[in-house]
């Protein structure tokens, strides 16, 4: 490629690199009402001075709701973007330490796919992306760039930071691995479905309930709102989940000892 013409790619890809994140911007900063849903939802299970991981922090608005709550977090972002972010937004809160890496089974380096226009999905996942395309719902997203991130696990998290009060984990379809790399269990967490992607949700929970006796219960989309009124087990967790229609799309499960 001549030299102007992959000046002109650099340029454009740093463009739809800006635009994606003042997306995300808009998206999660822009609906005050959603953020004090947010709050209220997050208050079930933080209360002032826990200590709170956020997996998959992207641009922080849900930092901002755990800081809100009076939490101490660990906000743990790969994109070089999104983290930049961060940064400016939480660099200086003492309450707030910021780890650039993506949380894993083991410890390394993973291979990121980045979705520039839509950062929000990006992932280390390929299952993610190959289950992504064609499907109802993802048309037109694109992860056109890819680069090397490093990788540890919540046990490292763990042994330098202490056992969170709760954890956070958004990871587009890499879930199971970030619970993988949990020997012990934490008082609660929750983590991303996709309905393109039941299986790994369904594998989340039986690992979940591998470390602890938990209950369970779940939020659609960015609604904020629990679907039961009081935690179930399991496998009615596990049933519910099969049962959501392909619009649901995606949304959060819960769990708690």
């Amino acid at each position: 490629m001549p030299l102007a013409a992959a000046s002109v790619a650099r340029l454009k890809k740093s463009f739809r690199g800006a635009a994606g994140i003042a997306r995300s911007l808009r998206i999660y900063y822009g609906d005050r009402a959603r953020r004090r849903l947010m709050a209220a939802l997050y208050s079930r299970f933080v209360k002032p001075g826990d200590l709170v991981f956020d997996i998959g922090a992207h641009v922080g608005d849900r930092v901002s709701a755990f800081r809100s709550l009076g939490a101490r977090v660990v906000a743990i972002e790969p994109q070089p973007a999104p983290y930049r972010w961060l940064r400016l937004r939480y660099g200086r809160d003492r309450m707030v330490s910021l780890v650039q890496a993506a949380i894993g089974d083991e410890a390394g380096e993973a291979m990121f796919h980045v979705n520039l226009a839509n950062p929000t999905i990006s992932t280390a996942s390929k299952d993610f992306i190959d289950a992504a395309s064609g499907a109802s719902g993802w048309e037109g997203q694109c992860w056109d760039e890819t680069i090397s991130v490093p990788v540890v696990t919540l046990d490292m998290l763990i042994e330098q930071y202490g056992v969170p009060a709760f954890a956070k984990i958004d990871v587009e379809g890499y879930e199971l691995n970030v619970l993988k790399g949990l020997s012990e269990p934490v008082p609660a967490l929750s983590f991303e479905f996709t309905t393109i992607q039941r299986d790994v949700a369904v594998a989340c929970i039986e690992r979940v309930a591998q470390l602890g006796p938990y209950n369970f219960n779940a939020a659609i989309g960015e609604s904020q709102q629990l679907l039961f009124q009081k935690d179930v087990s399991a496998a009615t967790m596990r049933t519910h989940l099969l049962k959501l229609p392909h619009e649901v799309n995606s949304g959060d499960i819960y769990a708690r000892l």
